[in-house]
Parts: structure tokens; C-alpha cells; sequence
């Protein structure tokens, strides 16, 4: 800007040293062919130059190149990262899940291991180098073992979740229970409630993982 500036105050002082201009301010023969030739030639050898102008727009231009170039580069960086991060977060999620449906049971197997050791201590009871006479006392052997077993396995269903289902009394649900057979309603069975369990049915933390079999009651005496 200041470079322009400067040319017109010199070709200002150019023309008022031709006489094509005033000091008023005003234009001499302005039709003049000799005017016009000295204007143009000085329009044509004085024209401020436009090397000034292109060079520092490209110059301009080419800084923000640059400048676009190492954000593009930044956050090519940043995306590669990003994916890879991705990556191993996927992998270590994938590997947890496999862990956890191999090692998931692992405390209920432990707990299961201290009642299979009740079991063999049971078995053990009924060696083969047993007297007759010993066969009262390895009974009692037997009955203690087995009602120590019946409470240890309780003991591992409630501390895991597992709940056997106890529906006597209870309205038939086809999602809890699996229809055996009809049976007459007795004394204190209304109809449609379960009269009898064939085989017991089991929850695991409410959500039924097996049905009960079970036997409901009907007011026909006819038996289905």
C-alpha cells in the first residue's frame, strides 16, 4: 500500500513538471495528441509494479499450504492411533469374554468339589471288607453323609443364585411349570393350581433355567 502510495505522489510531480497538469488541480489540452501520447507512455513505462502483490499472496498461500499440510498430517497421526487404540480395546474385550465363560463357573465348581468330597467319603462306607454285623453302624455312616451333603449342596445353591422352586399350592404358570397331566381337585386344591410335582423345577437369580413337571388340578373327576 505504501508502495503505491509513493507512485502517484511521483508521477504527480511527473506530470506537473510535463505541464499536463495544473497546480489547480486541473488537466491541460486534454484532447492533445501529444497529451495523450505522454500519458500514455507514461501510464505504459510508470505503472507501479505487480510484483509486489502476486508475490505476497503466493507467498501467503503458500504458508497456509504448509500450514493445511501438518494439521492433515496431525490428524492422519491422530486417527491411526485412534483406530489402533480400537483395535486393542476390541481385543481385550473379546479376550475377557472368552475368560469369563470359561472361568465363570469357576467359584461354583469349587463349591461343588467340596461336595463331591462328601460324596466319596460316603462311598466309602460301603467297602467290601464290611462285617454284617458292622452294617447298622455304616448306615448311620451313610445317613449322616448324606444329610451333610443335602445341606452343603443348599448351602452352594443360595450362596450362587440357585433356587429350586417349591409350586404346590401355586396357579399353573406355563413359564414356571410343564403341564405332566390333569388330575381331580381334592379336598383344599382349588382347579388350576398345581396338586403335585413330578420333578422339581430350579431358578437361577429369579430367572427360571428349568421347568418344574408338574400335575394340575381339574374339577373334572375324569383323570386326562
Amino acid at each position: 500500500m505504501a508502495a503505491r502510495s509513493l507512485w502517484a505522489v511521483q508521477r504527480l510531480q511527473r506530470l506537473l513538471a510535463s505541464g499536463l497538469v495544473s497546480e489547480s488541480g486541473g488537466w491541460l489540452h486534454p484532447f492533445s495528441t501529444a497529451t495523450q501520447r505522454t500519458a500514455g507512455e507514461d501510464c505504459s513505462s510508470e505503472d507501479p509494479p505487480d510484483v509486489l502483490g502476486p508475490s505476497l499472496a503466493e507467498q501467503a498461500l503458500r504458508l497456509k499450504a504448509v500450514k493445511l499440510e501438518k494439521e492433515v498430517q496431525d490428524l492422519t497421526l491422530r486417527y491411526q492411533r485412534a483406530v489402533a487404540d480400537c483395535e486393542n480395546i476390541r481385543r481385550r474385550t473379546q479376550r475377557c469374554v472368552e475368560d469369563a465363560k470359561i472361568f465363570g463357573i469357576q467359584s461354583f465348581c469349587k463349591d461343588l468339589v467340596e461336595v463331591a468330597d462328601i460324596l466319596e467319603k460316603t462311598a466309602e462306607c460301603f467297602s467290601e471288607g464290611t462285617k454284617p454285623e458292622d452294617h447298622k453302624l455304616t448306615l448311620e455312616k451313610v445317613f449322616q453323609g448324606l444329610s451333610l451333603l443335602e445341606a452343603k449342596l443348599k448351602s452352594v445353591f443360595a450362596k450362587h443364585g440357585l433356587e429350586k422352586m417349591t409350586p404346590i399350592g401355586d396357579k399353573y404358570d406355563p413359564h414356571e411349570h410343564e403341564l405332566v397331566c390333569h388330575m381331580p381337585a381334592g379336598v383344599g386344591v382349588q382347579p388350576g393350581t398345581v396338586a403335585l410335582v413330578r420333578q422339581d423345577g430350579y431358578k437361577l437369580h429369579g430367572r427360571t433355567i428349568r421347568l418344574a413337571q408338574v400335575e394340575v388340578a381339574v374339577e373334572s373327576q375324569r383323570r386326562l
